[in-house]
């Protein structure tokens, strides 16, 4: 976050730091969207189930973070605004006819401003945030193919909202580091409601019960893993 928000002070140096990251990540972005757009349009309850699992695996992170030395009532209604405006979303998204926005610009564009959340803040996945716009197959189609009538709004959204989020969380956690870490719980725990595909009681459930708990355990030796480079 310092690399950026500071980058003018030591070039050489945060772009030494910047740009392995930024070259893994798009790579990583180009090989796992292939893969995973395999897996969503033929394992969609298992890989659904999976994300899930990850996501809860990650809270142990999440909550050694905020650090905090006492629980109180400021905490638990953070926790309960961002949760409770998860389900809005939910609600909202439902509601509305999204797909007469997606071939916006405009909406491509704020699809990536808000994606760049999912980057900048520690815990909430952009893949919820795809979904929750009901963008996430159409992102993942678009990147197998190169789609950059789709791929470049979302990039300048990406670039715009980087920026925007990086100085607001920088704010946050310089002033109000466990509150807003409470928030980000909140937000995490409402995004499974927006991952949950259902559930059957067959073949693919049981796997998808079993994938669930492989990759909440993955989660949590993750945690432990980031915990103890941290040391």
């Amino acid at each position: 976050m310092d690399s950026i928000l500071h980058f003018f002070k030591d070039i050489k140096n945060n772009l030494r730091f910047i740009f392995p990251i930024a070259f893994g990540t798009f790579i990583g972005i180009f090989v796992f969207g292939n893969f995973l757009k395999i897996v969503f349009d033929n394992f969609y309850m298992e890989t659904s189930f999976a994300f899930i699992g990850l996501i809860l695996g990650s809270l142990k992170l999440v909550v050694k973070q905020a650090d905090i030395k006492k629980l109180t009532l400021l905490h638990v209604l953070c926790l309960l605004v961002t949760f409770s405006f998860s389900i809005y979303l939910i609600v909202l998204e439902n509601s509305l006819n999204i797909s007469s926005y997606i071939s916006s610009n405009s909406y491509l564009i704020l699809a990536g401003v808000l994606m760049s959340a999912g980057i900048v803040i520690p815990g909430v996945s952009k893949t919820v945030i795809l979904m929750m716009l009901g963008l996430y197959q159409i992102y993942l189609s678009a990147i197998s193919t190169l789609n950059l009538s789709i791929l470049i709004p979302i990039g300048v959204g990406l670039v715009i909202g980087g920026i925007i989020f990086l100085l607001i969380i920088n704010f946050l956690f310089k002033f109000v580091k466990s509150y807003t870490y409470f928030g980000i719980i909140g937000f995490i725990l409402g995004s499974i409601f927006v991952i949950y595909p259902g559930f059957t009681f067959d073949m693919h459930g049981m796997i998808s019960i079993l994938l669930l708990i492989i990759s909440f355990m993955f989660g949590l030796v993750l945690c432990n893993l980031q915990k103890r480079n941290c040391l």
